[in-house]
Protein backbone atom coordinates (compact mmCIF):
# COMPACT_ATOMS: atom_id res chain seq x y z
CA UNK A 1 0.00 0.00 0.00
CA UNK A 2 1.47 3.07 -1.40
CA UNK A 3 0.66 6.29 1.17
CA UNK A 4 1.25 10.15 -0.16
CA UNK A 5 1.56 13.17 1.89
CA UNK A 6 0.33 15.95 -1.38
CA UNK A 7 -1.22 20.07 -1.44
CA UNK A 8 -2.13 21.12 -4.69
CA UNK A 9 -0.07 24.00 -6.44
CA UNK A 10 -2.35 27.15 -7.00
CA UNK A 11 -2.66 31.20 -6.83
CA UNK A 12 0.25 33.38 -6.80
CA UNK A 13 2.21 31.27 -3.84
CA UNK A 14 2.87 28.54 -6.57
CA UNK A 15 6.05 28.90 -7.37
CA UNK A 16 6.91 29.91 -3.57
CA UNK A 17 5.46 26.70 -2.60
CA UNK A 18 7.16 24.67 -5.57
CA UNK A 19 10.72 25.63 -4.36
CA UNK A 20 10.15 25.13 -0.49
CA UNK A 21 8.44 21.80 -0.58
CA UNK A 22 11.14 20.93 -3.32
CA UNK A 23 14.13 21.20 -1.01
CA UNK A 24 12.09 19.15 1.41
CA UNK A 25 11.73 15.87 -1.12
CA UNK A 26 8.66 16.80 -2.38
CA UNK A 27 7.78 16.33 -6.13
CA UNK A 28 6.15 18.03 -8.61
CA UNK A 29 2.50 16.36 -11.18
CA UNK A 30 0.96 18.47 -12.94
CA UNK A 31 -0.60 20.59 -9.80
CA UNK A 32 0.39 18.56 -7.15
CA UNK A 33 3.32 18.25 -4.86
CA UNK A 34 3.85 15.35 -3.39
CA UNK A 35 5.98 12.91 -1.06
CA UNK A 36 6.36 9.16 0.13
CA UNK A 37 5.31 8.74 3.31
CA UNK A 38 4.47 5.02 3.25
CA UNK A 39 3.88 3.84 6.79
CA UNK A 40 6.79 0.57 6.53
CA UNK A 41 8.98 1.37 3.75
CA UNK A 42 11.06 4.43 3.20
CA UNK A 43 12.69 3.10 0.07
CA UNK A 44 11.37 6.04 -2.26
CA UNK A 45 14.13 9.25 -1.54
CA UNK A 46 14.27 12.37 -3.52
CA UNK A 47 17.94 13.11 -5.27
CA UNK A 48 19.62 15.95 -6.73
CA UNK A 49 23.06 16.68 -7.95
CA UNK A 50 25.29 19.70 -6.65
CA UNK A 51 26.55 21.11 -9.42
CA UNK A 52 29.70 23.13 -8.54
CA UNK A 53 31.25 19.45 -6.77
CA UNK A 54 29.80 17.39 -9.66
CA UNK A 55 32.62 15.69 -12.20
CA UNK A 56 31.71 13.14 -15.38
CA UNK A 57 32.54 10.14 -14.78
CA UNK A 58 34.73 8.38 -18.03
CA UNK A 59 31.61 6.82 -19.14
CA UNK A 60 29.82 10.11 -18.93
CA UNK A 61 32.61 12.24 -20.83
CA UNK A 62 31.81 9.36 -23.72
CA UNK A 63 27.91 10.46 -23.68
CA UNK A 64 29.00 13.57 -23.80
CA UNK A 65 30.78 13.17 -27.11
CA UNK A 66 28.60 10.62 -28.63
CA UNK A 67 25.76 13.13 -28.14
CA UNK A 68 27.51 16.47 -29.33
CA UNK A 69 25.35 16.62 -32.89
CA UNK A 70 22.29 17.01 -30.70
CA UNK A 71 20.83 20.44 -30.96
CA UNK A 72 18.97 21.48 -27.66
CA UNK A 73 15.84 24.29 -27.63
CA UNK A 74 13.80 25.48 -24.70
CA UNK A 75 10.10 26.09 -25.32
CA UNK A 76 7.34 26.75 -22.93
CA UNK A 77 5.33 23.73 -21.43
CA UNK A 78 3.20 22.84 -24.98
CA UNK A 79 2.81 19.32 -25.89
CA UNK A 80 3.23 18.74 -29.61
CA UNK A 81 2.32 15.61 -31.84
CA UNK A 82 6.03 14.82 -32.35
CA UNK A 83 6.53 14.62 -28.16
CA UNK A 84 3.63 12.23 -27.78
CA UNK A 85 4.77 10.08 -30.80
CA UNK A 86 8.37 10.09 -28.98
CA UNK A 87 6.45 9.15 -25.27
CA UNK A 88 5.10 6.29 -27.08
CA UNK A 89 7.41 4.66 -28.62
CA UNK A 90 9.38 5.35 -25.27
CA UNK A 91 6.95 3.55 -22.84
CA UNK A 92 6.41 0.70 -25.27
CA UNK A 93 10.02 0.03 -25.66
CA UNK A 94 11.30 1.03 -21.79
CA UNK A 95 7.98 0.90 -19.44
CA UNK A 96 5.56 -1.10 -21.50
CA UNK A 97 4.24 -2.06 -18.17
CA UNK A 98 4.61 1.35 -16.49
CA UNK A 99 1.72 3.15 -14.74
CA UNK A 100 1.84 5.07 -17.58
CA UNK A 101 1.37 3.14 -20.46
CA UNK A 102 -1.97 3.46 -21.05
CA UNK A 103 -1.63 7.44 -21.23
CA UNK A 104 -3.67 8.72 -24.16
CA UNK A 105 -2.96 12.09 -26.15
CA UNK A 106 -4.96 14.42 -23.88
CA UNK A 107 -3.72 13.19 -20.39
CA UNK A 108 -0.05 13.73 -21.87
CA UNK A 109 -0.94 17.21 -23.17
CA UNK A 110 -2.08 17.80 -19.19
CA UNK A 111 1.24 16.50 -18.24
CA UNK A 112 3.35 18.80 -20.07
CA UNK A 113 0.91 21.55 -20.14
CA UNK A 114 -1.13 21.49 -17.02
CA UNK A 115 1.46 23.57 -14.64
CA UNK A 116 1.09 26.43 -12.40
CA UNK A 117 4.71 26.94 -11.96
CA UNK A 118 7.57 28.36 -14.17
CA UNK A 119 8.21 25.17 -16.53
CA UNK A 120 10.08 24.45 -19.62
CA UNK A 121 10.18 21.80 -22.00
CA UNK A 122 13.53 20.89 -23.44
CA UNK A 123 14.05 19.71 -26.63
CA UNK A 124 17.05 17.46 -28.37
CA UNK A 125 16.78 17.45 -32.00
CA UNK A 126 19.02 15.63 -34.73
CA UNK A 127 20.02 18.43 -37.18
CA UNK A 128 21.03 18.15 -40.67
CA UNK A 129 24.97 18.88 -42.02
CA UNK A 130 23.35 22.79 -41.93
CA UNK A 131 22.64 22.29 -38.41
CA UNK A 132 18.80 22.91 -38.64
CA UNK A 133 16.36 20.58 -36.28
CA UNK A 134 15.20 17.75 -38.04
CA UNK A 135 13.87 14.86 -35.80
CA UNK A 136 13.41 15.05 -32.26
CA UNK A 137 15.28 12.80 -30.42
CA UNK A 138 14.55 13.55 -26.40
CA UNK A 139 12.44 15.60 -24.34
CA UNK A 140 12.58 16.61 -20.75
CA UNK A 141 9.56 18.49 -18.71
CA UNK A 142 12.14 20.76 -16.52
CA UNK A 143 11.06 23.14 -13.76
CA UNK A 144 12.57 26.37 -12.99
CA UNK A 145 13.50 26.57 -9.40
CA UNK A 146 15.25 29.26 -6.91
CA UNK A 147 17.62 27.16 -5.92
CA UNK A 148 17.99 24.20 -9.36
CA UNK A 149 16.58 22.96 -12.14
CA UNK A 150 14.09 20.14 -11.70
CA UNK A 151 13.68 17.44 -14.06
CA UNK A 152 9.97 16.52 -14.18
CA UNK A 153 10.21 13.92 -16.99
CA UNK A 154 12.47 12.90 -19.32
CA UNK A 155 12.18 10.39 -22.60
CA UNK A 156 13.97 9.84 -25.83
CA UNK A 157 14.69 7.72 -28.88
CA UNK A 158 14.75 4.06 -27.92
CA UNK A 159 17.07 3.30 -30.40
CA UNK A 160 19.53 5.65 -29.40
CA UNK A 161 19.92 3.98 -25.47
CA UNK A 162 23.25 2.73 -26.97
CA UNK A 163 24.31 6.02 -26.96
CA UNK A 164 23.56 6.43 -23.47
CA UNK A 165 21.27 9.78 -24.74
CA UNK A 166 19.09 9.61 -21.24
CA UNK A 167 22.33 9.96 -19.15
CA UNK A 168 23.60 12.62 -21.46
CA UNK A 169 19.81 14.83 -20.83
CA UNK A 170 21.11 14.92 -17.35
CA UNK A 171 24.95 16.00 -18.13
CA UNK A 172 23.24 18.63 -19.92
CA UNK A 173 20.64 19.89 -17.78
CA UNK A 174 23.89 20.06 -15.23
CA UNK A 175 26.05 22.65 -17.70
CA UNK A 176 22.60 24.38 -18.34
CA UNK A 177 22.34 24.60 -14.33
CA UNK A 178 25.81 25.63 -14.42
CA UNK A 179 25.42 28.25 -16.81
CA UNK A 180 22.69 29.89 -14.76
CA UNK A 181 24.27 29.92 -11.44
CA UNK A 182 21.93 27.11 -9.98
CA UNK A 183 23.30 25.09 -7.54
CA UNK A 184 21.39 21.78 -8.01
CA UNK A 185 19.77 19.65 -10.61
CA UNK A 186 16.64 17.16 -9.09
CA UNK A 187 16.23 13.70 -10.48
CA UNK A 188 13.14 12.60 -8.82
CA UNK A 189 13.31 9.53 -6.75
CA UNK A 190 16.29 7.05 -6.04
CA UNK A 191 15.00 3.66 -4.69
CA UNK A 192 17.79 1.62 -3.64
CA UNK A 193 18.34 -1.90 -5.29
CA UNK A 194 16.10 -0.21 -8.51
CA UNK A 195 17.63 -1.76 -11.66
CA UNK A 196 15.25 1.24 -13.59
CA UNK A 197 16.79 3.83 -10.84
CA UNK A 198 20.49 2.36 -10.51
CA UNK A 199 21.50 5.40 -13.58
CA UNK A 200 21.10 8.27 -10.95
CA UNK A 201 23.66 6.47 -8.20
CA UNK A 202 26.06 6.83 -10.91
CA UNK A 203 26.40 10.33 -10.77
CA UNK A 204 29.20 12.34 -8.85
CA UNK A 205 28.07 14.55 -5.84
CA UNK A 206 24.58 13.49 -5.32
CA UNK A 207 22.54 13.73 -2.44
CA UNK A 208 19.61 11.82 -1.45
CA UNK A 209 16.95 13.29 1.26
CA UNK A 210 16.69 11.43 4.02
CA UNK A 211 15.17 11.47 7.77
CA UNK A 212 14.66 15.11 7.30
CA UNK A 213 17.87 16.38 5.70
CA UNK A 214 20.25 16.21 2.42
CA UNK A 215 22.98 13.65 2.65
CA UNK A 216 25.97 12.58 0.36
CA UNK A 217 25.30 9.61 -1.24
CA UNK A 218 29.35 8.06 -0.78
CA UNK A 219 28.20 4.56 -1.23
CA UNK A 220 24.78 3.47 -2.56
CA UNK A 221 24.51 0.17 -0.33
CA UNK A 222 24.49 2.39 2.58
CA UNK A 223 21.07 3.26 2.26
CA UNK A 224 18.83 0.70 3.08
CA UNK A 225 15.51 0.11 1.41
CA UNK A 226 12.82 -0.66 4.12
CA UNK A 227 12.43 0.79 7.26
CA UNK A 228 10.48 -0.90 10.45
CA UNK A 229 7.10 0.28 11.08
CA UNK A 230 7.82 1.86 13.93
CA UNK A 231 10.23 3.78 12.70
CA UNK A 232 7.73 5.80 10.67
CA UNK A 233 6.67 9.15 12.64
CA UNK A 234 2.68 9.40 12.49
CA UNK A 235 1.38 12.22 9.96
CA UNK A 236 0.16 14.49 12.14
CA UNK A 237 4.16 14.79 13.13
CA UNK A 238 5.51 14.57 9.36
CA UNK A 239 3.36 17.48 8.49
CA UNK A 240 4.12 19.82 11.42
CA UNK A 241 7.89 19.52 10.64
CA UNK A 242 7.35 20.54 6.99
CA UNK A 243 8.74 23.97 6.30
CA UNK A 244 6.22 26.20 4.25
CA UNK A 245 6.73 29.37 2.95
CA UNK A 246 5.57 33.14 4.15
CA UNK A 247 2.23 32.92 2.91
CA UNK A 248 -1.18 32.51 4.09
CA UNK A 249 -2.17 31.41 0.73
CA UNK A 250 -0.52 27.85 0.53
CA UNK A 251 -2.56 24.95 1.05
CA UNK A 252 -1.37 22.48 4.01
CA UNK A 253 -0.43 19.17 2.90
CA UNK A 254 -2.92 16.11 3.20
CA UNK A 255 -2.56 12.45 3.06
CA UNK A 256 -3.23 10.25 -0.26
CA UNK A 257 -3.57 6.22 -0.28
CA UNK A 258 -2.58 4.46 -2.55
CA UNK A 259 -3.46 0.81 -3.85
CA UNK A 260 -0.87 0.60 -6.34
CA UNK A 261 3.32 0.97 -6.19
Amino acid sequence: MERKLFTSLQGESSDQLNNSLSKQGFRRSQNVLYRPTCADCSACMSARIRVADFKPSRSQRRAINKNNYLKRAATSPWATEAQFELFRDYLETRHADGGMADMDVFEFAAMIEETPIRTRVIEYYITSRGGTPRELAATCLTDLLDDGLSMVYSFYKPDLVKDSLGTYVILDHIEIAREAGLPYVYLGYWVPGSPKMGYKARFSALEVYQGGQWVDMIDPEDFAAEAHPLESEPIAQQVAKIDLPDTHTVPHPSREPRSEY
